[in-house]
């Protein structure tokens, strides 16, 4: 079946989790978790087809305030893919996208408040649900903790390619500094890999200047005499 996501036309099958059909056609909706269901990133809204997917699991109620239900909130790393349908997904950075490019004032104070909301009343209940899991021996934190390792570089690419694309005016300046989003996060990480000694560096970057040896730069202050 094909089922599109911002847009784009995705293979899938019934029985497909939403966020596995996203990684595998290259449209990523965004993850850091690798679907331990901790962390909200991979919030979509269902558009039209909700029909043709699984109930809200307990992770879903815990995280999702009722005013996102309504909206047609869903965790995509939660929600599997039951039967044919027109579906048709949007991720919650492309529904933001598409406010900022069309100058939507209204909708944009109605998003925020909205996303306020859910943050503010969901807390107590998600912290809760994941609590329970780890007791019930559904969640592992050591596994929790490396996916949300491994998902941080995919996580900051995304970001950033959703900037670039928002605000394309940007994208200037960091082809000046390397090739495109990459060179400026590789450039960012040689910095850091200078100051800390080689023991810090960003996710998902290559650094050039990591030796056995710490480099520190240093910077030179000179005052100029005070003009009389």
């Amino acid at each position: 079946m094909r089922i599109y996501i911002n847009d784009r036309p995705c293979e899938a099958q019934p029985g497909d989790i939403l966020l596995d059909v996203a990684k595998q056609n290259k449209c990523h909706i965004g993850y850091i978790c690798g679907g331990s269901g901790v962390c909200q990133s991979c919030f979509v809204y269902v558009q039209d087809g909700m029909d043709c997917l699984s109930e809200r699991s307990d992770v879903e109620k815990a995280f999702i305030s009722d005013k996102l239900t309504e909206a047609g909130g869903r965790l995509a790393c939660q929600t599997k893919i039951i039967k044919d349908g027109n579906l048709h997904v949007l991720s919650r950075a492309e529904m933001f996208r598409r406010i900022v490019l069309g100058l939507n004032v209204p909708s944009f104070v109605t998003y925020a408040q909205t996303i306020g909301y859910n943050v503010v009343n969901q807390l107590p209940s998600g912290i809760g649900n994941i609590v329970n899991r780890v007791r019930e021996g559904r969640l592992n934190p050591l596994t929790s903790i490396q996916n949300i390792g491994r998902g941080l570089g995919p996580a900051s690419q995304l970001v950033s390619r959703n900037i670039f694309e928002t605000l394309p005016f940007l994208q200037g300046p960091v082809n000046m500094v390397g090739a495109g989003t990459k060179g400026l996060f590789d450039m960012a990480s040689n910095a850091l890999c200078r100051v800390s000694g080689g023991s810090l560096h960003l996710p998902g970057t290559t650094c050039e200047t990591c030796v056995d040896e710490p480099q520190i730069e240093k910077v030179h202050i000179k005052a100029s005499p005070a003009k009389k």
